[in-house]
């Protein structure tokens, strides 16, 4: 693993590269970590990658921007790893034409609002190579992802932390991705527990109904039963079945 300074002129933002051997250029899939858009998770992070690994999957690890950060900061960070994975494509043996995003709890909704961003994502500062590659992804993977920014089942730490306390509600609803979810989203797995204390499961019902509504190709799991940050779950024998289920949609969807 290698890893690289995302922008030129800081390091606040920093991917890390766990290429696969293979003959074919291969897919490849940028990791976000959760923690609220207050801190990173390591085991969201890393051991997330060499699982991806596992599948033949080239894995990059992100880790953007959180607060004191503010919004658009960690969507500029998210876009510019996904244009920065495309760029090195040849030296790291990836296809561009196979990059998609995974992210857990704040870091799928990270990955949600990149996969529905309408426009394209604009780089802080001067172009540069990088910010010529396209930055949207061809799949997304949402772990007990936060969806919703405001309402009933809004996480609001995350929305604190990624927006200030004192955000408008028409912000925070903006930001919800339900309500980015369209025709052109992308194709989506998404798992959650149906007991998280963290995250509540309304949070994945809602996004899965909107894409739906804009018969997005989507598959979803939820488990009976599991406590909120589990990551690849890899002690609970129930809970540990998404990494099956993911395999499978990412080999049906060319990954």
């Amino acid at each position: 693993m290698s890893e690289h300074p995302l922008w030129p002129t800081t390091g606040e933002a920093t991917i890390t590269a766990f290429p696969v051997q293979s003959e074919r250029p291969a897919p490849a899939v940028v990791v976000f970590p959760g923690g609220g858009y207050h801190h990173l998770a390591d085991h969201e992070g890393a051991p997330v990658a060499r699982w991806l690994n596992s599948l033949g999957i080239a894995a990059f690890v992100l880790r953007y921007r959180i607060a004191p950060h503010r919004h658009p900061l960690p969507l500029l960070d998210a876009a510019r790893a996904v244009r920065w994975v495309r760029h090195h494509a040849a030296s790291n043996g990836v296809d561009p034409a196979r990059v998609g995003v995974l992210g857990f709890s704040a870091g799928g909704h990270l990955a949600g609002l990149l996969a529905t961003e309408a426009g394209p994502v604009l780089p802080e500062g001067p172009h540069d190579a990088v910010d010529q590659a396209d930055p949207r992804p061809g799949l997304a993977v949402l772990c007990y992802p936060v969806t919703d920014l405001t309402g009933a089942a809004a996480h609001r730490g995350s929305a604190a932390n990624l927006l200030g306390a004192d955000a408008p509600e028409s912000v925070r609803a903006e930001l919800s991705l339900a309500h980015r979810a369209g025709a052109a989203t992308p194709p989506m797995f998404l798992w959650h527990t149906a007991d998280d204390a963290g995250v509540p499961v309304e949070n994945t019902f809602q996004l899965a109904q909107a894409l739906a509504r804009h018969q997005v190709p989507l598959e979803v799991h939820v488990y009976p039963s599991g406590r909120h940050g589990l990551g690849l779950a890899e002690d609970d024998p129930v809970v540990g079945d998404w990494t099956s289920r993911c395999a499978a949609f990412l080999r049906g969807r060319g990954w």
